[in-house]
């Protein structure tokens, strides 16, 4: 890997990987707390449609999927509460719905574009130093946010009735979520793609989900695993000469696979003694 670094993309890569690593353990622990996977795809695939509007537009599309993506969020999270519907049915318009807009934007825009591929599996080895400092931002937001709403989103996160009676601003926490799990979908988008974003976003939360239940320690142990999956994803793909983004969510599967494992033998174990 030491040999890799004196590029300029792959130290770019792996910072890239470490950042996105943060937002990744702390958003994804409420994701997996509020069991709210299936959100998090839909808003993932959604995000198709601002970066068909970003090269309708002729702007940067990493800026017009993270606008639209927090609309699209915080539109469905309205919806939902207004009129009660099936969130997976919401969800699945969304869904559907954002990757239409996306491909149809595309196909108006004249003139040269670039390889939409690399928006749906990844392209972190493509992403720049202006990224860095955009998804640097974007950290700093999250890690600032989940702070000072720490207690609210951990109640919403184990009882929403419970947390209504202390007063908490149920709807307006949820909504809150929901702009932050846009934001990091935005994020990893140039990492593992959108495709594949939701992998990144939930394995190593669940993996932590396992061993601790502290949440902040969760939250912690999510981020450290985060970075660890991208690295050595990283490092395979230089080695093997593999795509990047289908290869760290190779490694993170595999270190989910392995936790159930280690998980079941731990359990044996104490049962036993």
């Amino acid at each position: 890997m030491l040999e890799a670094l004196q590029y300029e993309f792959m130290r770019n890569a792996l910072i890239a990987g470490v950042l996105v690593s943060v937002a990744c353990g702390i958003i994804g622990t409420f994701i997996v707390l509020n069991r709210s996977v299936f959100v998090s795809a839909g808003i993932a695939h959604a995000a198709y449609g601002g970066i068909g509007l970003g090269y309708f537009l002729h702007i940067n599309p990493v800026v017009s999927a993270l606008v639209f993506s927090i609309l699209a969020a915080l539109g469905m999270g309205a919806v939902q509460r207004a009129t009660r519907e099936r969130a997976d049915t919401l969800i699945g318009v969304l869904w559907a719905v954002g990757m239409a807009v996306g491909v149809i934007l595309v196909d108006l825009t004249e003139g040269y574009k670039a390889d939409l591929m690399s928006y749906l599996f990844g392209s972190i080895l493509a992403v720049p130093r202006s990224d860095l400092w955009m998804i640097l931002g974007l950290d700093i937001i999250v890690v600032v946010v989940v702070a000072l709403l720490h207690r609210e989103l951990v109640a919403i996160s184990y009882d929403e009735s419970f947390a209504r009676i202390q007063n908490v601003p149920v709807t307006a926490v949820y909504l809150t979520l929901l702009a932050l799990i846009a934001a990091t979908v935005v994020m990893l988008m140039k990492v593992v793609g959108l495709i594949l974003v939701i992998a990144l976003l939930t394995i190593p939360a669940a993996i932590s989900a396992m061993f601790v239940r502290n949440v902040g320690k969760m939250m912690a142990l999510a981020g450290l695993l985060g970075a660890v999956f991208t690295t050595t994803g990283l490092w395979l793909s230089y080695r093997l000469d593999l795509t990047s983004g289908a290869t760290i969510i190779l490694v993170a599967a595999v270190g989910f696979f392995l936790s159930l494992v280690a998980r079941s033998i731990l359990r044996r174990q104490a049962t036993s003694s």
